[in-house]
């Protein structure tokens, strides 16, 4: 087994911590290593580094080789810049036939999430990859432990075998009542952004579902063999989709593996609060201050912070700028994002 690990995602969700300079899988999040090092620390009880990938934007590179020296160089694949998953893995894909057989397998994973229970973990590959051998596209869904509205979902249908499932369909984020009548059904997921296959099952997806995305590839492995390294214009014509919708939903060979990992895809600021310690009033002040009659609140600041009356609240303090927000607007962080690339403010960016 091979293992890609995505890692060309800007974390804006994560402003202003995460900038263009020093995306979120490049931060000590979680710990004292980056996500994307911890990502890789995971993962080398089965996979050698020497069969570990990443891809990533062009102009990171620099970044991966900094934080993965174990990595070999030519393990690490450019994107010209970023278009979203469905081509980062069309891209990776006919990066990674030019050097392995069609049936070996690929574990495909985000840089930036948090796994915490190990064996746990590797138990879930060991299934996906004999999954993966009987062709099928696997992924991960991760078993929901409250009604989530910022995840997707993956319904499960009938019991393959291996403790991988049918699946029957994917949902988009939902809102309250939907996710709470999907927790108590039992038979959905949260969709984690793992997935596995062998590289020819991924392949023929594209050429069935993404034929046009095939063809564009096949131009980039034409410029490959030739020895042209600048595939940027044929690159810019791939769709922008991600890879759920365009070959998840389309593809019948899907199965889903439940997992109970200790999982979190820290997507936001709430997110990583619920990772923090916290006191009894459920206030986490990593450095230290006072909290009086505030409830919830979470702190990211290396100054003593002192809070009165105050419930509910993310304050992320960087040296050149103070996020103020509900824990219930933190997914919205990214509009701030939006707003400072349209008023040219690239200094915050």
């Amino acid at each position: 087994m091979i293992a890609l690990i995505m890692a060309g995602g800007f974390g804006t969700r994560f402003w202003p911590q995460s900038r263009a300079q020093m995306p979120k899988q490049f931060l000590k999040v979680v710990g004292d290593k980056s996500m994307i090092q911890l990502t890789v620390e995971r993962l080398e009880a089965m996979i050698a580094p020497k069969d570990t990938y990443v891809v990533t934007a062009k102009g990171q590179e620099d970044l991966v080789y900094q934080h993965l020296p174990q990595i070999p160089r030519e393990n690490v694949i450019l994107e010209p810049f970023g278009m979203n998953t469905a081509p980062c893995i069309a891209l990776s894909t006919t990066y990674l036939q030019r050097k392995y057989p069609a049936d070996e397998t690929v574990l495909v994973l985000p840089a930036d999430h948090v796994i915490r229970d190990l064996p746990a973990f590797h138990s879930s590959i060991r299934k996906a990859s004999e999954q993966a051998d009987n062709g099928n596209l696997v992924t991960f869904g991760i078993v929901p432990d409250h009604p989530a509205t910022g995840y997707g979902y993956i319904e499960a249908g009938e019991l393959v075998s291996g403790g991988a499932y049918r699946v029957l369909r994917f949902k988009e984020k939902p809102d309250r009542a939907t996710a709470e009548a999907f927790l108590a059904s039992g038979k959905f997921y949260w969709n984690s952004g793992m997935f596995c296959w062998q590289l020819k099952t991924i392949s023929t997806a594209f050429a069935t579902h993404q034929s046009a995305v095939t063809d564009l590839t096949k131009e980039i492995n034409q410029l490959w063999d030739k020895g042209i390294t600048d595939i940027s214009p044929v690159y810019a014509q791939m769709p922008k989709l991600p890879i759920d919708i365009a070959i998840m939903e389309p593809a019948q060979n899907r199965v889903v593996i439940p997992v109970d990992l200790g999982w979190s895809d820290v997507g936001s600021w709430k997110a990583l609060s619920e990772l923090s310690p916290a006191d009894a009033d459920g206030n986490s002040i990593p450095a230290g201050g006072i909290a009086i009659s505030s409830t919830s609140n979470y702190v990211y600041s290396d100054k003593f912070i002192a809070l009165i009356g105050v419930d509910n609240l993310c304050l992320v303090e960087t040296n050149d700028a103070i996020l103020i927000t509900t824990k219930d607007r933190a997914e919205d962080v990214k509009l701030i994002v939006d707003k400072l690339k349209n008023d040219k403010r690239t200094e915050l960016l």
